[in-house]
């Protein structure tokens, strides 16, 4: 199902936007491109998940019918886990023995689907431009960078199949251009003969397979639009609040807030849960390929920052955590 990029971009081209640099104009019609084929084209594929000498792989099947959006990601390595995106829900099938439903709030940015929709804030925060072309799993490719106008954040390098704008390949460099970590496609294919019999056809259906084999249902989270009082002093030029919910989490008694800011491209989320005091309350700094993860305690409470970001970014937001009163 994807759509011709000429055909594409010459409706993209008809949209008034801010935009008058005729140059970056063209780059943010193929941005644009990128965006929508990760959710309008079929495909099937395995790509490597690499950081250091940690590498992962999984299987993803995308399908769109007239029924929405549907997506499969399969570990291939390791433990077996499966995650299954049906219009709205997610089922989540864990060392195939335990699966877990709940409502999905918003559509997870993951691999190839990483692009925002809203592509604005990226011209804010990076300088985009052409990179070289090449070929990855034997498809034509046309590379782009984002590089960072600050040293708060790191370097984006994405490959894109010249013809539908699916992404192949995308890296993660830090200031010296050193890859962090990388995703890219060993294997995939485009010809609309994919595998659909994994589709569950609607909510009722899904729910209905979660009771007959006595999986459980997530309770919701809970949003707070901004009203928990929590302030975030020093976040980079460009992050804007996505949203402020107050969420159960595994191991946890109490719910934990969670702030979620974006500049485009990059997430970082602020957790704050009461601290009290045991072996529970780990601190300090860890990382996982690009993100990186630092906890510190802040009086009664534990606040940590997972953000995919350099390390010295995710410890300045932290120690600009603070208190402000609802």
């Amino acid at each position: 199902m994807a759509k011709p990029a000429l055909i594409l971009m010459g409706l993209l081209a008809a949209i008034p936007g801010a935009f008058a640099d005729p140059l970056w104009q063209d780059e943010l019609n193929w941005l644009k491109i990128m965006a929508f084929a990760a959710h309008q084209t079929d495909y099937s594929g395995t790509f490597l998940y690499q950081y250091g000498n940690h590498v992962e792989i999984s299987r993803i099947t995308h399908v769109v019918d007239r029924d929405g959006e549907h997506s499969r990601l399969e570990s291939l390595d390791g433990v077996r886990h499966e995650i299954i995106l049906n219009n709205g829900q997610v089922l989540c099938y864990l060392g195939g023995r335990k699966v877990k439903l709940k409502e999905h709030q918003g559509t997870p940015r993951t691999f190839p689907a990483l692009l925002p929709e809203q592509l604005s804030l990226l011209n804010e925060n990076y300088q985009i431009k052409q990179g070289e072309e090449g070929k990855v799993a034997g498809f034509h490719a046309h590379a782009m960078i984002f590089q960072p106008k600050d040293n708060l954040r790191y370097i984006h390098k994405m490959w894109a199949h010249s013809d539908s704008g699916l992404l192949l390949k995308a890296e993660v460099l830090d200031d010296r251009s050193r890859v962090i970590e990388q995703n890219t496609f060993i294997q995939l294919n485009m010809d609309g003969n994919i595998d659909r019999s994994w589709i569950v056809a609607g909510t009722p259906d899904a729910v209905l397979i979660a009771r007959q084999q006595r999986h459980t249902v997530l309770p919701k989270t809970e949003a707070m639009a901004g009203s928990s009082g929590w302030q975030v002093d020093m976040l980079p030029a460009g992050f804007k609040k996505i949203t402020e919910v107050r969420r159960p989490m595994l191991g946890k008694k109490a719910p934990v807030i969670q702030l979620v800011f974006s500049d485009g491209l990059a997430g970082i989320s602020v957790f704050i849960e009461s601290s009290d005091g045991d072996q529970d309350d780990h601190t300090g700094l860890s990382s996982q390929g690009a993100v990186q993860v630092y906890s510190k305690v802040a009086g009664n409470y534990l606040v940590t920052v997972v953000g995919e970001v350099p390390p010295r970014t995710v410890m300045r937001v932290a120690d600009s955590v603070r208190y402000g009163g609802q």
